[in-house]
């Protein structure tokens, strides 16, 4: 029997998580070139219709089996996931990607430490804290943030908080098929909210490369390639690579919008950062970290 390539068990699989990182930090920064065209909502429509269609095509629904008690928790997973991209969306428009990722880190955290007694635990809480607290907007702030972009990006966390727990109780009804139902789902319900802010603008074909792009890079792409990475790394190795994506979000603002944070801003995410890797390193949550978008 040939033994397993240590490339192949280690290295290919981070490889992959970082890529698939990189490429929804990536889509999030191409999705906000659409927002002059059709708002934050448009855009988040754009991406879950065209998210729908693809994961659609890939994992064929329409053979999974429903029932009344099966959709409901469904419903609730599809709705934490529009939610989620739609309170995202518009937080981005405000605020900094690289801050809004971290702040949004902040629900899932919060879910795994919320059944912690040990005092290890409220270490990662009070780093957590910590950095919120440098980025609330004061006189002496350098570059001041938009309180209610802070607030959307945390009320983002909640619902992804909201999405790892109805995700687990569809997952179990559901299976493979979860993440191509509650997308479309989520289109169904954040469509109309599209519509209701950018009209028709919503339908031009000068759009449609640039949301399909968006729709592949924040989710087909990373989706496939984290399940490969996810079946090849232990769950906690998992979760403490992914507390990097603060940082991939705030270069890939630099890089591709320009957005230059402060030195006390970075330092609020590497303390979110932190304590997001810490928890996933020490804790034994009672719930799998998810990832915030399919």
């Amino acid at each position: 029997m040939p033994r397993a390539n240590p490339f192949s068990l280690i290295v290919l699989p981070i490889a992959l998580l970082l890529v698939a990182m990189t490429s929804i930090q990536g889509g999030a920064s191409l999705a906000k070139s659409l927002f002059p065209l059709v708002g934050a909502e448009g855009t988040t429509a754009l991406r879950l219709c065209f998210a729908a269609i693809i994961l659609a095509l890939i994992m064929r629904p329409w053979r999974a089996r429903l029932s009344l008690a099966s959709c409901r928790s469904l419903l609730g997973y599809g709705l934490a996931l529009g939610g989620m991209n739609l309170l995202f969306y518009m937080s981005i428009k405000t605020i900094p990607l690289g801050i809004a990722v971290a702040l949004e880190f902040t629900g899932p955290l919060g879910l795994a430490l919320l059944s912690s007694r040990r005092l290890l635990d409220f270490v990662w809480i009070a780093l957590a804290v910590f950095g919120i607290w440098l980025l609330l907007p004061t006189q002496q702030s350098a570059a001041p943030l938009d309180p209610l972009g802070m607030a959307l990006a945390l009320a983002a966390g909640l619902c992804w908080a909201l999405y790892i727990i109805f995700g687990q109780q569809a997952g179990a009804a559901h299976g493979a098929h979860t993440v191509a139902l509650g997308t479309l789902v989520a289109a169904l319900l954040v469509t109309p909210v599209g519509l209701y802010s950018a009209g028709g603008a919503l339908f031009s074909l000068d759009l449609l490369p640039v949301a399909l792009a968006v729709a592949v890079l924040s989710s087909a792409l990373p989706y496939s390639l984290e399940m490969i990475a996810l079946t090849r790394l232990p769950a906690r190795t998992f979760s403490t690579l992914m507390s990097m994506e603060p940082a991939i979000a705030a270069l890939s603002g630099l890089l591709f919008l320009g957005e230059r944070l402060a030195a006390q801003q970075w330092l609020a995410i590497g303390a979110i950062i932190l304590a997001s890797a810490g928890a996933a390193a020490t804790i034994k949550p009672k719930v799998r970290s998810q990832r915030l978008e399919p």
